[in-house]
């Protein structure tokens, strides 16, 4: 079985310094490999102990994607993750402390000098009733490990403002998940203040307050920031962009069904399978330069 990744290093040969640039062909290519490093950095590294189980989805626009969800029960904590035709994402839950946080690998633009590859983190407040426990996902067991799965049903697209940098070095005592996940996105790493505070204000068994909050996160621009995929903006000019992130599949409840105890005859319910969802999310942050955001048109 795989356990889960904390992080995925694409590399490139140096050119005078900086990155090598891929086209298009190349970015293709370089995503089975993906796979293979995971695979390997999976086995040489010292991570959490957790049950995995590999999932082919169907995604929106027809492809079929590998999805890989572990849990790990003594962290209380799932990860999910796949590949996807310009990088990968890592959707980390945190029932523990009531967060997800969710990592993207973005490959980058051959044709306009960006880098090999981007990362951003987004964290967020999680309501457990939105995926099922890292306890009942350790004892799933799959058949026909080759059916491409659908949703039972579709949770739409939710919308975040994130107008705070989360300082990833820090950031333990949101999340001890968010420096070994995040530690690539250092300068990319985001929340949203009315969501942090609603998750301080709703949370009564956790040590963190807002004040502490605080000094592990800075306010970005809002007012008056223009929306990248306006028209005509410079490449170096700062403005607000728009990244969105679908799960196509992914276990969001249990189902029960009913029956009669064997002994006394009388009608009890009992766990008899998973109910799936697909759901989106478009997330809004502040960028220094449009050129961090050529994917919002």
């Amino acid at each position: 079985m795989l356990n889960p990744v904390y992080s995925h290093h694409i590399t490139s040969k140096k050119n005078n310094g900086r990155p090598q640039v891929l086209n298009m062909t190349q970015k293709v290519a370089l995503i089975p490999y993906l796979y293979i490093y995971i695979f390997l950095y999976q086995n040489m590294c010292r991570t959490l102990k957790a049950n995995a189980a590999t999932v082919n989805e169907k995604a929106p626009l027809g492809e079929v994607l590998k999805e890989t969800i572990s849990a790990n029960v003594s962290e209380d904590s799932v990860v999910l993750e796949f590949a996807q035709r310009d990088g990968y994402i890592t959707q980390v839950i945190d029932f523990k402390q009531e967060l997800e946080i969710l990592k993207v690998i973005v490959l980058g633009e051959e044709e306009l000098g960006q880098n090999a590859y981007q990362v951003m983190c987004f964290v967020t407040r999680f309501l457990r009733g939105d995926f099922i426990s890292a306890d009942a996902m350790s004892k799933l067991r799959q058949k026909n490990p080759g059916t491409v799965r659908t949703p039972e049903e579709d949770r739409g697209t939710e919308d975040f403002d994130l107008d705070l940098s989360v300082d990833v070095t820090t950031a333990s005592s949101l999340s001890s998940h968010i420096p070994r996940l995040c530690g690539e996105a250092s300068t990319a790493t985001y929340a949203s203040d009315r969501d942090l505070k609603l998750w301080t204000q709703q949370r009564t068994d956790i040590d963190t307050d807002w004040s502490s909050i605080s000094e592990v996160t800075n306010h970005l621009p809002t007012r008056g920031v223009a929306r990248c995929s306006d028209g005509g903006r410079d490449l170096n000019s700062s403005c607000a962009c728009r990244y969105q992130a679908c799960i196509a599949w992914y276990p969001c409840g249990l189902k029960y069904c009913k029956g009669k105890d064997k002994d006394s005859g009388k009608n009890v319910s009992y766990r008899c399978g998973i109910r799936t969802c697909r759901k989106c999310r478009n997330f809004s942050y502040f960028v220094s330069q449009r050129q961090l955001c050529l994917w919002d048109e």
